[in-house]
């Protein structure tokens, strides 16, 4: 089957857009093997984009006929997500409860395309990718703007074939108006974060009774694979760090190589270590919440300034507001990307924090949900160590997983230590945990 790939196959990585990818992309050969497998699924025509985003594959596929999804009430959503939170095995078996998506506000009902993603299995299993999945119906449920992944014709919403994992969505509404931006850039606009604001606000709000337990949790005893590149707390939010830390490490193999020649223990004591000291008297008062997880413009789709579709949960886990806030926070307000090219000297003076950005981000956060004196003091401490659990992961990816040395040495050196550090010793770092707390009470009014 002739199958001429377009012309976009490059990605994103450590420094930019790069011609390498770390998987290949999907042929239409394997897009008609695998759609196949889908409910109310049109042969593939052709293959018309494949996304620059990493981690995993994913493209867009025209289709020889109109896919769809079919709706379920809201109430047997909820009940399906509820039951997803049980166990994995519980997952699975929810998953073919809840076979049709119950609220397509992010996504078009029926379409002549779809959007098709791949994983390595070593990175997410079909349990794995079904925690998502009953997040995001979840969401749907209380009329969130999300897209629903595609149910299977055995009801479950996530394929395991060989040594990969796919899913699939119907397109979502609007425009994917920052398909070309790398995250950790800011918005377009003021309006634009303004927006994206409210919309977080939003999400909060409808995942706050969500009651699946964190995704790495020990599920009836048993204890449960460290889902790796998640926006995580399991350490962060420990009372005692390094010992949780070093727990954390140990439970994954691929992590305790990739660490094996570096004095990580002594860099984290050093450099994270003292921002966890402040945070550790605000843990008690925590509300445990699911959260997105990875917040920024390019995880939205957009109608001028209006985000009107919400995508991508991969990195998504139940944390708390606050920490989900941060995120936000530490993913579009500060130009992470400049640093690497600077000079420590040159960084000292380096202007990265979006601050116009920033206060029309927590006033449309707080229009729609105030934080309260608690979750303000949690969001300036976890700034910080939100991108700790994740930078470790990536460090494992890049060094155990993809062999790639320089990579993962980036993830380490640069993001785990270095965003750290900017925040410990740059004026501009200094400056942003020092004015958060009086901008987050002033935008609160």
């Amino acid at each position: 089957m002739a199958d001429p790939f377009p012309q976009n196959t490059a990605q994103f990585g450590v420094h930019g857009v790069q011609e390498k990818r770390d998987w290949p992309c999907l042929t239409l050969d394997e897009v008609s093997a695998v759609l196949a497998h889908f409910a109310n699924m049109p042969p593939a025509q052709k293959v018309t984009w494949h996304s620059m985003r990493p981690f995993s594959a994913a493209c867009v596929v025209q289709l020889a006929g109109e896919a769809s999804a079919s709706h379920v009430s809201a109430s047997a959503s909820a009940s399906a997500s509820a039951s997803a939170s049980a166990s994995a095995s519980a997952s699975a078996s929810a998953s073919a409860s809840a076979s049709a998506s119950a609220n397509m506000g992010g996504q078009v009902v029926q379409a002549t395309s779809c959007v098709l993603k791949r994983h390595a299995r070593a990175l997410r299993s079909a349990a794995m990718l079904e925690q998502e999945h009953a997040f995001i119906r979840h969401l749907a449920s209380k009329g969130l703007p999300v897209c629903p992944a595609l149910a299977l014709h055995n009801g479950r919403t996530a394929l395991e074939l060989g040594n990969w994992t796919y899913e699939a969505f119907l397109p979502a509404k609007g425009q994917d108006t920052y398909r070309d931006v790398m995250s950790w850039k800011p918005y377009f606009s003021t309006a634009q974060a303004h927006a994206a604001g409210v919309a977080l606000a939003q999400l909060h709000k409808a995942a706050a009774d969500n009651t699946a337990p964190e995704r790495s949790a020990n599920v009836a005893g048993k204890t449960a694979p460290v889902v790796p590149l998640v926006s995580s707390m399991c350490v962060v939010g420990q009372a005692d760090f390094m010992p949780a830390l070093q727990q954390w490490v140990a439970r994954q193999p691929g992590l305790v190589a990739a660490l094996a020649n570096r004095p990580w223990q002594q860099d984290v004591a050093r450099v994270v270590l003292p921002f966890h000291e402040r945070l550790r008297p605000l843990l008690p008062g925590i509300k445990p919440a699911w959260g997105h997880g990875d917040w920024h413009p390019s995880n939205l789709f957009w109608h001028a300034n209006t985000p009107v579709a919400v995508l991508d949960f991969g990195m998504a886990d139940r944390t708390c507001a606050a920490f989900d806030v941060a995120v936000a926070i530490e993913r579009s307000m500060v130009d992470w990307l400049a640093l690497p090219s600077c000079s420590v000297t040159a960084q000292q003076a380096l202007h990265m924090v979006e601050w116009d950005q920033l206060a029309a981000f927590v006033t449309g956060y707080q229009h729609i949900r105030p934080l309260s004196a608690a979750e303000r003091a949690q969001v300036v401490a976890f700034l910080p160590l939100v991108h700790v659990e994740f930078a470790l992961s990536e460090t494992a990816y890049f060094g155990t997983l993809l062999q790639d040395e320089a990579s993962a040495e980036v993830a380490y050196t640069a993001y785990l230590l270095g965003h750290a550090q900017w925040f410990a010793q740059a004026p501009e770092g200094q400056e942003l945990l020092a004015r958060l707390p009086a901008l987050l009470a002033e935008q609160q009014r």
